[in-house]
């Protein structure tokens, strides 16, 4: 009997402080949406579709400010990035490094 009381008051203890420790992490799949300044961009493929691209950049946004960024991506050979592009892009607020393009329909900003 005691130990299922001591079961009962640990699970209790985890509801309560749960919500306290989401709050302070960040909830995930939270997004901030920022802008990449393509500094960097491997050269265009003469072939169609998608294609693999390294891409370089400095992302601007709430959470940051000029954070440089490097990462390979397959992107559309039709929408292939240049730089000095200004690209929409959504990141972790608690890794920028986490970064993709923004969808066309950007997520509302964080409350």
């Amino acid at each position: 009997m005691e130990l299922v009381m001591i079961l009962v008051l640990l699970g209790a203890l985890a509801v309560l402080v749960a919500p306290r420790i989401m709050r302070r992490r960040g909830i995930p799949g939270e997004q901030a949406v920022g802008t990449l300044l393509v500094t960097g961009v491997s050269p265009k493929p003469d072939v169609a579709g998608e294609q693999f691209v390294t891409i370089t950049g400095v992302i601007n946004g709430p959470t940051v400010n000029e954070h440089v960024v490097y990462q390979r991506m397959a992107v559309d050979v039709d929408n292939w990035p240049r730089i000095g592009d200004l690209i929409p892009v959504v990141y972790s607020p608690n890794n920028p490094d986490n970064w993709r393009f923004a969808p066309p329909d950007p997520p509302p900003p964080a409350s």
